[in-house]
């Protein structure tokens, strides 16, 4: 695939990927990261608050200039030495954890404002957007008469509108009550399923994550920690950024079977299958199924009879020290699909878990993503 020379002259830049190299020194706080990551799909900057995720983007939208930096996005160079591309022609679009609308303008003018600086030729209809974020019946108000999650749907719908080439979501629910927040959420899984559209999504929580992102760029400190596809690396025992409480993962599934009478529904993934609570999802459906370590217990038999419903034969990959001393992380082989148990030592000890030994895990919960 084509590419071009980055800043040093020895580093390919692929048509499809985004690559960002910066170097920020402020007084109390520095940043340094050099990273690839998808052209597509949801990516997201995950850390404590501090961390440096929204200067990184910053950064990507143009809004902070590094004095240190590069950037390519598909190939095309944004910053490279003295060159610099201002924001506004960046071909992106900006959310804030505050919608900031105009508030002398309807939802439809605040639509149409943002279009002013890109040409007729790329000017798309506005019905997509309208319609994926339910706002039709809102065109003729203005923002004071919005809910707080109709502005934050108006602010997104606002930064599509410019038919942007990549969409950076600086912690967009933020500032949203949790039932606002369950709101939304749905939304934004449309836009990742529907738009053909690259997001960088920077968050602090779990849950938005776990839900939305395909590939996590885990930080702390300024810098990258972790970055990988996001299936993939929470399955790994060293993880240094917890998604979360707790250890667990995240699995890829579909829903295959629902029990009307007791409320269930089944959801199988290569290796296996998990009971959850039923949410009216229809079969056929893909969904998202987290599952803690904590919820997970390990037996070397499934003779017990319990009222636990998920019992899976595996093979022990792998175990960890966890943060308490008296803790162990158990990786666990279902085919191809990994689970994380957490156990005693002693546990593990009476157990005789050893690396490659069959086992059965009884899990207490799970998670089922919408």
């Amino acid at each position: 695939m084509l590419g071009v020379l980055d800043q040093r002259g020895n580093e390919r830049v692929t048509q499809d990927k985004i690559k960002a190299n910066f170097k920020v020194n402020w007084p109390g706080f520095s940043l340094a990261v050099d990273l690839v990551i998808p052209g597509r799909g949801v990516t997201a900057l995950f850390g404590q608050s501090g961390s440096g995720k929204t200067t990184l983007l910053r950064c990507i939208a143009g809004l902070e200039r590094a004095e240190q930096g590069f950037l390519s996005f598909k190939g095309e160079i944004w910053q490279n030495g003295n060159f610099w591309l201002p924001p506004h022609k960046r071909p992106l679009g900006y959310v804030f954890q505050e919608a900031s609308l105009f508030p002398h303008l309807t939802v439809l003018g605040n639509l149409h404002y943002g279009r002013n600086r890109i040409s007729e030729a790329q000017q798309t209809s506005l019905d997509p957007v309208i319609e994926l974020f339910g706002i039709g019946h809102l065109l003729d108000r203005k923002p004071d008469r919005l809910s707080g999650g109709e502005r934050q749907r108006v602010g997104i719908a606002r930064a599509l509108a410019v038919n942007p080439q990549i969409l950076l979501m600086d912690e967009p629910l933020a500032a949203l009550d949790l039932a606002r927040k369950q709101e939304i959420l749905p939304y934004l899984e449309q836009l990742r399923d529907q738009f053909d559209i690259p997001i960088i999504y920077v968050s602090h929580s779990p849950d938005e994550v776990a839900r939305l992102a395909d590939y996590i760029v885990a930080m702390d400190g300024g810098a990258i920690v972790a970055e990988g596809v996001l299936t993939d690396l929470l399955s790994r025992l060293d993880f240094p950024v917890r998604l979360g409480e707790d250890a667990g993962v995240v699995l890829e599934a579909e829903v295959i079977e629902r029990d009307e009478r007791w409320h269930l529904a089944r959801v199988g993934f290569p290796g296996g299958s998990l009971w959850t609570r039923d949410k009216g999802i229809p079969v056929g459906r893909k969904v998202r199924v987290r599952v803690l370590a904590r919820d997970i217990s390990v037996s070397n038999d499934d003779r017990d009879r319990s009222s636990i419903l998920n019992v899976l034969p595996g093979q022990v990959d792998t175990i960890a020290d966890d943060e308490h001393p008296g803790l162990a992380l158990v990786r666990v082989k279902l085919g191809p699909t990994i689970l994380i148990a957490r156990v005693t030592k002693r546990s593990a000890f009476s157990l005789g878990l050893t690396q490659g030994q069959p086992v059965w895990l009884q899990i207490k919960s799970v998670a089922l993503l919408e």
